[in-house]
């Protein structure tokens, strides 16, 4: 079974780059920029166990305005950008974000919210989805189960029940509805150390379950891999997984997703202005390209096209099976299955033990 830890291959000693040359597709490099992931901040009215920014309620790092206006500026000089991508944390929390939608929204870019839903139940917020739909703002929620069980063990006690709320709620405004301007997407995450099933096949389940049992509607489900970093890496160290996720991650290595990998076409910038190849390296504090800039030395971003991208262990999440993004999977085909001793051989040069 591709997600069963027991098959997987010890823990690689070799990297992603290395991966990547073994295939001739090395240097990665990046594309034009057409999508700037804004990180605005780490608080979060949850914690949940899959969060790879280990938000909170307690986290502190926020964007302030100078930086806001900054990114604004950036942006309209990139004329390669097409999309603002806000993200956090829950990003509806930080002060910045309304300013930073109706900035960009100025500029004719598409603006995605990545939302967790319960966040526009929270006090001060009881005109968010509002604010969302005004300014036609593409939401994309978490919504890791259609179960209320996996959700709470997920995310936490009575947040599928939130969230169902939320949903009505933005359907009541027009969001998700077949033929609407307002789209919703759900994001699904494995609950634990597994790949995500077929992005096509739960999306049909999670049609029928949300419309039969709640009357909810929504344009796609995007499935996405948990990444094994901060508070998700620690719940694996604790559970004694954190080896073979690893190595569950690396046996499904499909060198057809590197193409679409989404940081060729995107930059992260995160609260401090910091630049980053991707959300994730954020996390790890791994500049673009192995290069420590910001957002204050870039004029814009079309200038980035060409340069190398800074890769580390957990890049395999992303090049496992079918791939995975903030987009969701990166192939429409089934996800290759592991090709146990052969994909052990090839990535460290040795018989597996």
């Amino acid at each position: 079974m591709p997600n069963d830890l027991r098959v997987a291959p010890p823990l690689e000693q070799r990297g992603f780059g290395e991966a990547l040359a073994r295939r001739g597709l090395a240097p990665l490099t990046r594309h034009p920029v057409t999508t700037l992931q804004i990180n605005v901040g780490w608080r979060c009215d949850l914690a949940c166990t899959h969060c790879h920014v280990e938000a909170g309620p307690k986290r502190t790092e926020m964007m302030d305005r100078k930086t806001a206006d900054r990114i604004l500026t950036v942006l309209r000089g990139s004329s390669s950008v097409t999309t603002v991508d806000l993200t956090g944390g829950a990003p509806e929390l930080n002060a910045q974000f309304r300013h930073l939608v109706v900035g960009a929204r100025a500029l004719g870019l598409q603006v995605i919210d990545r939302c967790n839903l319960t966040v526009l139940l929270e006090p001060g917020q009881e005109d968010t989805a509002a604010f969302l739909a005004e300014h036609l703002v593409r939401v994309v929620a978490s919504l890791p189960c259609t179960t209320e069980e996996t959700v709470d063990a997920q995310r936490g006690r009575r947040v599928f029940e939130r969230s169902i709320e939320a949903l009505h709620k933005l359907a009541r405004l027009g969001y998700g509805r077949p033929g609407s301007p307002l789209t919703l997407d759900l994001v699904y995450n494995p609950p634990g150390a597994t790949l995500p099933p077929p992005q096509a096949k739960l999306e049909a389940i999670y049609r029928q379950e949300l419309k039969e049992h709640f009357g909810i509607e929504f344009h796609r489900l995007l499935t996405i891999t948990n990444m094994p970093i901060r508070r998700f890496a620690r719940a694996l160290e604790r559970e004694g997984k954190a080896d073979a996720y690893s190595s569950l991650l690396i046996a499904h290595f499909n060198p057809e997703t590197v193409s679409g990998l989404m940081c060729r076409s995107l930059v992260s910038v995160g609260y401090d202005g910091r630049l980053h190849d991707c959300d994730f390296n954020q996390m790890l504090d791994l500049p673009l390209g192995g290069k420590a800039r910001t957002i204050w030395e870039a004029a814009d971003l079309t200038g980035l096209e060409g340069d190398p991208i800074e890769t580390a262990r957990h890049c395999f999440g992303c090049t496992a099976g079918a791939g995975s993004s903030c987009g969701g999977t990166l192939l429409n085909a089934k996800p290759a299955r592991a090709r146990g001793s052969e994909v052990v051989r090839k990535e460290t040069g040795r018989e597996p033990s």
